[in-house]
């Protein structure tokens, strides 16, 4: 969705692995395909080997800098293959829970709960701690700074892209501003009502509150009120030059932006789910909805209308995500889901991925070496970083509460737990992520 004319829609979606280099002569170890291999270490990879690498057009790289994929991406349009088609899907071992993968074993710390005395700051114990002394394990990523400022729950975090600027707003009726550069809190902006999700788009940002969607221009400082919503608006979108909003009644709200009067109007209402809409997002020509009502529905973009409803989940699906042609969802029922399109073009789901907690949240992103990392957040107070498509868990990020919002950025993510805490973490070059060439 363009509003102001230039480039084209980005959806925040995660895109295919894109590591070119390291692994070319290495092999892939045939019995690990199969699932029974008993080696350990085994002389060959446990992980699929990388893309191959883009041509002299550059048809694989991303048009973000942030390494997600596009709209008009040939990769991201919906492939109609039979569910079940890839067979590398939780291929870490031990059920998809990470299992004694070689390249991952030595990044999972044993001790996995958190020092209640250290976060006091009054541990004695110090390295003889049989408790964490750290927000995070693994080597992948270390947090770089802390933002505090907000009261409650932060329930939105957005990045324009190329601003200089970090906006997370809370349920404390408050979006603060951030400066990037020194971590310093650069605004409060009061917006009556509890921030329900927040979007960035082209140059404005959205944010869901109470029975309205407020919406600035960040290079105008123009503002603007889009009625309609009943309650709260839990989850926002754009795709096909449309602004949607999920909200608390169940219906999904779309507005499209007017050039020549500079404001959103109303277009349409999708109506069909029974309980809050509490997660959205857009992906190849379809825009997928999640709901307190236990179902996804998917949505065609060209004339919104409903095209399946699934409803293989048991309880609240919190969040959805696209990744190449899957669909990822995750549920209070302690299962990530991974749905595949068939020969008839529905989704039916080809892996599940099992959790002792209930999930919250998915943001997928990419690492240092191109690999594509999910982050999924737990109600146990935790986020765990898994390899895609294996579910090798490569670290965990543990918190005082539940964090309800991740988001990516350029080397970077952020988390905004249930104190107000918004941490910002980096990633690093994974030296125990080491293979022997066979």
């Amino acid at each position: 969705m363009d509003f102001n004319g230039r480039g084209k829609r980005v959806f925040n979606r995660l895109g295919p692995n894109q590591q070119q280099t390291d692994n070319r002569n290495q092999k892939v170890c045939f019995h690990w395909r199969a699932g029974n291999c008993n080696r350990f270490p085994c002389p060959f990879l446990h992980r699929e080997l990388s893309a191959p690498p883009p041509d002299n057009n550059g048809t694989t790289s991303s048009k973000r800098p942030y390494g997600f994929a596009t709209d008009d991406d040939p990769r991201s349009v919906t492939v109609v293959r039979r569910a079940g088609f890839n067979n590398t899907w939780g291929r870490g071992g031990g059920g998809g829970r990470g299992g004694n993968v070689v390249n991952n074993i030595n990044n999972v710390v044993k001790k996995d709960k958190l020092c209640n005395f250290w976060v006091q700051g009054s541990c004695s114990y110090g390295d003889k701690c049989r408790y964490l002394h750290s927000w995070c394990t693994g080597t992948c990523f270390a947090m770089l700074t802390q933002l505090e400022g907000h009261q409650k729950v932060v329930s939105g975090i957005a990045l324009p892209v190329g601003s200089d600027k970090l906006y997370t707003g809370s349920r404390d009726e408050t979006v603060r501003v951030w400066d990037c550069q020194s971590g310093q809190c650069a605004g409060v902006i009061k917006v009556g009502g509890e921030v329900g999700c927040m979007l960035s788009e082209g140059p404005w940002m959205f944010v869901g509150l109470p029975n309205l969607v407020k919406a600035w221009n960040v290079q105008t400082s123009a503002e603007l009120s889009l009625n309609g919503p009943v309650g709260q608006v839990y989850s926002l979108a754009a795709g096909n030059e449309l602004l949607f909003a999920g909200t608390q009644d169940g219906s999904i709200l779309a507005w499209k932006y007017n050039a020549a009067t500079n404001c959103f109007e109303p277009a349409a209402s999708l109506q069909g789910h029974t309980s809050a809409v509490v997660t959205l997002v857009v992906g190849a020509n379809r825009l997928y909805s999640g709901s307190m009502d236990k179902s996804i529905r998917v949505w065609n973009l060209e004339n919104l209308q409903c095209l399946q409803t699934l409803t293989d989940h048991s309880n609240v699906v919190m969040s959805v995500l696209c990744w190449d042609q899957f669909l990822l969802s995750c549920s209070l029922d302690k299962t990530i889901k991974v749905w595949a399109a068939t020969e008839s073009g529905n989704l039916e789901v080809t892996y599940t991925h099992n959790e002792d907690h209930g999930l919250l949240n998915l943001c997928g992103m990419h690492d240092l070496e191109s690999k594509p990392v999910l982050l999924c957040s737990c109600n146990d107070n935790t986020v765990r970083a898994y390899d895609l498509p294996s579910f090798a868990e490569r670290g965990k990020i543990y918190a005082k509460q539940e964090i309800r919002s991740i988001h990516g950025g350029p080397n970077i993510f952020f988390t905004g737990d249930g104190t107000g805490e918004v941490r910002v973490w980096q990633w690093l070059a994974d030296q125990s992520a080491t293979t022997t060439p066979a």
